[in-house]
C-alpha cells in the first residue's frame, strides 16, 4: 500500500471534499433505514464520511495512510474515530455497525483479501444492518490495460493493482452476505454500488 501512502503525501485532499454519488446514495438509505452508527473501511481523509456525520450519523474510520488520517484529524478533530490499518486487518474492535461503506476500496485487493473484507464487516455488521461496497466495473476504460496479474485482474499503474468487477463476480462474491441490489453508478469511471443486508 505504499503506492497510497504516496499518493495522498503528494495530492493531500487529491479528490476535493465533495462526496462521491454512491456515498450520497448510501447516506439517503441509512436516513432511510435509521442508521446511527457506521464504519467506513478505507476511510482516507474522510471526504465520504461528511455527509454522514452531516446527518447525525456516527462514523468510525479504517485507514492504512497516516497522512490521510492527519488531514481527516484537521478537518473532523475528534467527530471521527479512525483506526490505523490496513483492512486485511480487520477486526480492530468487538463493536457492531448499523451500517458499514467502502467505497472505491474492494477492487484493490486480492481474492482472498476480497473474501476476508467481506466476511470481516459482515461479521461487524449489527443484525438487520446494511452494508454496501462501490467497486469498478469492467465498462471502466482502462479494464484490460496494463499487466495482467489473473482473471480480470490488472496492474495498469505500478502498485495499482485492480480487480474489475461484472454482475456474476459480484454475485459469486456477495451472494452468501445478504446480496439485494447492484446499482451501476458514474463516479468519473463506471462502478457498482454493491448492497447487502444482514438478516
Amino acid at each position: 500500500m505504499e503506492f497510497w501512502e504516496s499518493a495522498f503525501k503528494d495530492k493531500q485532499e487529491m479528490w476535493g471534499m465533495s462526496p462521491a454519488n454512491s456515498a450520497i446514495l448510501a447516506r439517503d438509505l441509512f436516513i432511510e433505514k435509521e442508521i446511527k452508527d457506521i464504519l467506513i473501511p478505507g476511510i482516507g481523509y474522510g471526504r465520504n464520511a461528511k455527509i454522514f456525520l452531516e446527518a447525525g450519523i456516527s462514523v468510525t474510520g479504517i485507514e492504512i495512510s497516516q497522512t490521510a488520517i492527519d488531514l481527516a484529524n484537521k478537518h473532523f478533530g475528534n467527530k471521527l474515530t479512525i483506526h490505523h490499518g490496513s483492512v486485511t486487518q480487520m477486526p480492530f474492535e468487538t463493536k457492531k455497525y448499523d451500517g458499514i461503506f467502502c467505497y472505491a476500496l474492494i477492487h484493490l485487493l486480492d481474492e482472498l483479501e476480497r473474501k476476508k473484507l467481506i466476511q470481516d464487516c459482515f461479521n461487524q455488521l449489527s443484525k438487520n444492518g446494511y452494508m454496501i461496497f462501490t467497486a469498478i466495473t469492467k465498462e471502466a476504460p482502462n479494464f484490460g490495460q496494463g499487466k495482467q496479474l489473473g482473471k480480470d485482474r490488472f496492474e495498469f499503474h505500478k502498485g495499482a493493482k485492480i480487480f474489475y468487477y461484472d454482475q456474476e463476480s459480484v454475485k459469486i462474491e456477495f451472494e452468501h452476505y445478504g446480496l439485494y441490489e447492484i446499482t451501476e453508478v458514474d463516479e468519473n469511471q463506471p462502478m457498482y454500488s454493491i448492497m447487502c443486508k444482514k438478516k
